[in-house]
């Protein structure tokens, strides 16, 4: 279908219009990407006719996924409303699954963080002791935030390591040993029957970064600095997993500056055996320093701790020169630092811009920009929401639940004439 010319912003991302006419679904998305739209430009963009906008957006409003809102200014005659995206339909529950730190979240759908709360927890916690706690911690802020009764689209959930999506669990962390194999879903079973969406950590703050300022940009590499090292890939706009879902793991390429130093991996020569969170707090312990996080280096260097900032700039050098290759090979915008390191971003990214572009080729870094993570500490809860609402709320999934609805009437109907 030849797109319209219109003032109007095109399509949103991902939606291509049905050569016989753009679905609820697509209608939604439009709706939903724009947040403010008139029935006369949804006509505009999509080819539909008056009448078919006019039933479409009918039966979004009716699932309540739509509003109408004040009046358009007047081009002359009856003012127009807008149709506005309806961020207050219903909540998504986050859990961002750390090594010791667990945040969990209550978002609306545009992933605005309505409630939040962190559980410390213990090293070492298997799914059987932390989850029971996760789904109760849920359960308490939906109570607390006032949203006990609001319609639950899906629960987010993120973790260190490879993820078997049709699993719902991990299938290689070597930071949470003990959850290797062990589906996470019906640890939610009590508490919603929506659907539970699990996948790697760095993937989802990959997510989270294409809600934030970087929404212009198809191409983003995030590197996640915390007790471990991994990397979200958004390449052409798309979030990129691999076939074995294991794309991103840079934490256990090989690098010099580690030859024969032994990984928690079992092998030895990873970036993570000099790099990662937890070889700087192995070095600083050697040398009887009293820390158990890299949280405690990070603080130590703010404070002006002289080894802790050699550490952490000597992190940042390693993981440059590693992420050169990768820089050469995808060419992002932006290349976004994240995790407990971006506490001390000036001193690791210090480190990281000097190797990284001595390492990687001027045309692969001409137009990068290197940031902080847009939502700090806050971009795993808001990934994982992320995660949920581009699946749940996607033109095919808004299509299908809408015909179970018409179908459910229909049988309502048809059961009572």
């Amino acid at each position: 279908m030849v797109f319209p010319q219109s003032s109007v912003s095109p399509r949103p991302p991902g939606v291509t219009w049905n050569p016989a006419g753009a679905s609820a679904g697509e209608i939604y998305a439009l709706i939903r990407a724009k947040r403010d739209v008139t029935r006369a430009e949804v006509g505009q963009l999509s080819g539909l006719s008056r009448t078919a906008v006019s039933a479409r957006v009918a039966a979004l409003i009716e699932r309540g996924l739509v509003v109408e809102r004040e009046q358009a200014p007047s081009t002359g005659g009856r003012p127009a409303t807008f149709l506005s995206f309806n961020a207050d339909a219903g909540v998504v529950l986050s859990a961002a699954i750390g090594r010791s730190r667990t945040r969990l979240a209550v978002c609306n759908l545009a992933c605005e963080i309505l409630a939040g709360t962190d559980i410390d927890q213990e090293l070492g916690l298997g799914p059987d002791d932390l989850m029971p706690d996760v789904a109760k911690g849920l359960d308490a802020l939906l109570a607390d935030s006032g949203h006990r009764n609001a319609q639950i689209f899906g629960i987010g959930v993120s973790l260190p390591g490879t993820v078997d999506p049709d699993l719902g669990g991990t299938v290689d962390s070597p930071i949470m040993r003990g959850w290797d194999g062990v589906p996470l879903r019906p640890y939610f079973v009590e508490l919603t029957d929506a659907p539970v969406i699990i996948d790697n950590d760095a993937n989802v703050i990959a997510l989270s970064e294409r809600r934030g300022d970087n929404l212009a940009f198809d191409d983003l590499l995030v590197i996640k600095a915390s007790t471990g090292l991994g990397a979200g890939i958004i390449a052409g706009g798309a979030l990129q997993r691999g076939v074995a879902q294991a794309a991103g793991e840079v934490g256990h390429n090989k690098t010099s500056a580690a030859a024969g130093v032994p990984c928690r991996c079992g092998d030895t020569g990873c970036l993570e055996a000099v790099a990662a969170g937890w070889a700087l707090v192995g070095a600083l312990r050697e040398q009887g320093r009293a820390v158990s996080h890299l949280r405690d280096v990070v603080e130590l260097a703010n404070g002006g701790d002289a080894e802790a900032r050699r550490l952490i700039r000597d992190s940042g050098r390693q993981v440059g020169e590693v992420l050169a290759a990768a820089v050469n090979l995808l060419n992002p915008a932006v290349l976004v630092v994240a995790g407990d390191m971006v506490a001390a971003y000036d001193i690791f990214v210090a480190g990281l811009r000097e190797s990284l572009y001595r390492n990687a080729t001027a045309l692969a870094t001409r137009m990068l920009q290197v940031v902080p993570a847009t939502h700090g500490d806050r971009s795993g809860v808001i990934g994982s929401a992320t995660l949920v609402l581009d699946g749940v709320l996607s033109p095919a999934a808004i299509d299908a639940s809408l015909d179970a609805k018409a179908g459910k009437r229909f049988r309502r109907a048809a059961s009572t004439g």
